[in-house]
């Protein structure tokens, strides 16, 4: 794993994304699994920045959309228009077209434009007009919220929340880290702009193919279900992890094994992974959440009740 090490070297280690280890190394995950990914922070805390270096360093294309109540389904994946010199209609490709896709506040965006990308999400392949259009490879949506906005959102139904592989929850830097982004806020910005690809397009492709033969023990597997089915009987709980929770944990586990030099999941590669995975899917009951319960709250006693495989 030669360039994750040379990409937390240029961005975490250079601090070019102060204090952003943990979303670095989420994001990694997530493309090297194949997943999408929610990035919840208040603004100006370099979600946009933090996406937008991966790329480049990924030699991946990069697309961004500001999601506003009257962006349109067109607007995301693309229409036809008349062409005049060949008398015919011509399909003109949205900026879903691309390998990482920044949906900048994505409850801005109405259920309709929303569900637009559900079919990209999952099936990697958008319809224009009754004709299906493959999406590149690698495709990643990358969509950010906003917590405290409440008026003029649209907030993302379960079933869409469900297609993306993990959640960040990203926060305000340190004293000692806002120090260093407020002196060296324009070196940051231009050392970003000028960054080059430590890997190309191809080779990522191939990173990705060797996780999926990471091993995973069968007691790992008996691991993440258990898990699963604990967070259903939890008491506070009142939507507990699905089979396709159970899935991206075991995704999301394979690619941290993978970031760590490992060709073998451990049950370390689950815990971490467990937050990112269900902090989107767990949904509490009322009483739980007026008393203050959280959601990584009750992930934090699951992981404390369930046994944790024998090496």
């Amino acid at each position: 794993m030669g360039f994750y090490s040379s990409i937390k070297k240029i961005l975490v280690d250079d601090e070019l994304l102060i204090e952003k280890e943990k979303e670095l190394r989420i994001i990694i995950a997530s493309i090297l699994a194949k997943g999408h990914m929610i990035m919840e922070g208040v603004p100006g805390i370099a979600k946009t920045y933090t996406a937008k270096a991966v790329s480049k360093l990924l030699d991946l294309e990069f697309k961004r959309v500001q999601m506003t109540p009257d962006l349109l389904p067109s607007d995301i994946i693309g229409y036809y228009v008349f062409d005049q010199k060949t008398g015919g209609f011509i399909v003109k490709k949205g900026p879903v077209f691309t390998n990482i896709l920044l949906a900048d506040e994505i409850n801005r965006a109405s259920p309709r434009t929303q569900s637009a990308l559900l079919e990209a999400m999952q099936e990697r392949q958008v319809t224009i007009e009754g004709e299906t259009y493959r999406l590149p490879e690698p495709f990643i949506v990358i969509a950010t919220m906003n917590p405290v906005e409440m008026e003029g959102v649209f907030p993302l139904p379960e079933a869409q929340l469900d297609r993306f592989l993990v959640k960040v929850e990203t926060s305000y830097t340190s004293h000692v880290g806002l120090v260093k982004i407020l002196k060296r806020s324009d070196e940051i910005e231009k050392a970003i702009n000028e960054l080059k690809p430590v890997v190309s397009r191809q080779e990522i492709l191939e990173e990705i193919n060797r996780v999926t033969s990471i091993k995973v023990d069968e007691s790992i597997y008996d691991y993440v279900a258990s898990i699963i089915e604990e967070t259903r009987r939890h008491p506070a709980v009142r939507l507990g992890g699905s089979p396709r929770a159970g899935i991206a944990l075991i995704k999301l586990a394979r690619s941290l094994a993978y970031i760590e030099g490992r060709n073998y999941v451990i049950p370390d590669d689950v815990k971490e992974a467990c937050k990112p995975v269900l902090l989107h899917r767990l949904i509490l009951k009322p009483e739980y959440e007026v008393q203050g319960l959280s959601v990584e709250r009750v992930i934090d006693d699951v992981l404390s009740s369930v046994k944790v495989p024998s090496p």
